[in-house]
């Protein structure tokens, strides 16, 4: 084999493996799920998206008026950190949802094949835990301190912090409902694994 019959096989082999790429980057990542699946995802999804639009939009807005009238909003900072937990809440939920979250296998990996089932579920279970947890604790926050006003905006903290309360809700009856497929034996992501 000839040095170009090599290079054109590694660009043909790049341009395959751009367009695999591509194909699951824009695939459908709620594919095969019932709707109301789909719909509660698509509602988190537009919670998330409004969310980014409204950090993006204020950000550059301020940033405009800075350079180009030297004039800033006071209260875009204090709005866009009040939007940021909104933003984090539905990423979390959805990468939980649809078997995304970043995790490390390694010792997983290395443990024997008839003990992995038994250290997911205990994982899942222990998730569902530590974020009940959380949404309880973060409850409690928002109902004592929610009703306190910004100083710019002139909101209640509540519409912040309530991100946590909703999200960490969320994100534990998802790992509720991945530990419930996984003891029935259920996949529940399109790796076959469950999360």
């Amino acid at each position: 084999m000839t040095q170009p019959d090599t290079d054109r096989d590694a660009e043909a082999l790049a341009a395959r493996l751009d367009q695999s790429a591509r194909r699951m980057e824009l695939a459908d990542p709620d594919a095969g799920l019932g709707r109301l699946d789909r719909a509660i995802n698509r509602v988190v999804e537009a919670i998330g998206v409004l969310a980014l639009v409204l950090i993006v939009g204020v950000v550059f807005a301020n940033a405009s008026a800075r350079y180009l009238l030297n004039f800033s909003f006071t209260w875009a900072e204090e709005l866009v950190q009040m939007t940021i937990p909104w933003l984090a809440m539905s990423g979390v939920f959805l990468s939980v949802r649809r078997g995304t979250v970043i995790r490390i296998d390694f010792f997983y990996e290395k443990m024997p094949a008839r003990l992995r089932p038994v250290v997911a579920r205990a994982g899942l279970a222990f998730n569902c835990l530590v974020l009940a947890v959380m949404a309880y604790v973060s409850f409690d926050f928002v109902r004592l301190f929610g009703g306190d006003k910004t100083l710019y905006v002139g909101l209640p903290t509540g519409v912040s912090t309530s991100a946590l309360v909703f999200g960490a809700a969320g994100v534990a009856m998802a790992y509720a409902a991945a530990f419930v497929s996984a003891f029935l034996g259920r996949t529940t992501n399109r790796n076959g694994h469950t999360p």
